[in-house]
């Protein structure tokens, strides 16, 4: 039950954060929340299948494949965060990733299987790490592209 309830805060509580976040950066960055979204759901129909991990609790019945939690809770709103403080600065950019990426490969997953949340069968933490750093790269560059359809106020 506790787990359930550390699942579904998770998944809501980040949102409340977005209050505090400028209307026009949130219709900014928004696009490629929903892009990183979308790939992390197919790292984690590729998990299911090649068992990298196998989640053990989820919160909606059909969660048993992506972790909804944390796709559209806590990745889905740090992605906007990170996006709304670093954009503008490569270099900061990919610092913070390194370090945020590094903490959830290297601590929130051990975290996660100490609650019995998932198990990593097949790849090890540093794969997940690669993986999380590999899509941060992809979605810096999918921002530049977007980056296009909005112009600078002088």
């Amino acid at each position: 039950m506790l787990i359930k309830l550390l699942l579904w805060l998770g998944f809501i509580a980040p949102w409340f954060s977005l209050f505090f976040m400028k209307k026009d950066s949130l219709k900014r960055y928004m696009p490629v929340a929903v892009f990183v979204s979308l790939l992390i759901t197919n790292v984690y129909e590729a998990a299911y299948t090649f068992k990298w991990w196998i989640l053990k609790e989820y919160i909606i019945p059909w969660g048993y494949i992506t972790n909804t939690a944390f796709v559209y809770g806590i990745f889905f709103v740090g992605t906007l965060w990170i996006f709304y403080f670093t954009y503008r600065n490569f270099k900061v950019y990919i610092i913070v990733n390194l370090i945020v990426d590094a903490i959830f490969a290297f601590g929130l997953l051990q975290l996660t299987e100490y609650l019995k949340i998932d198990r990593f069968v097949n790849l090890p933490k540093w794969g997940a790490y690669l993986i999380m750093v590999g899509l941060a790269l992809i979605i810096y560059v999918y921002q530049r592209w977007q980056e296009g359809i909005f112009k600078e106020k002088a």
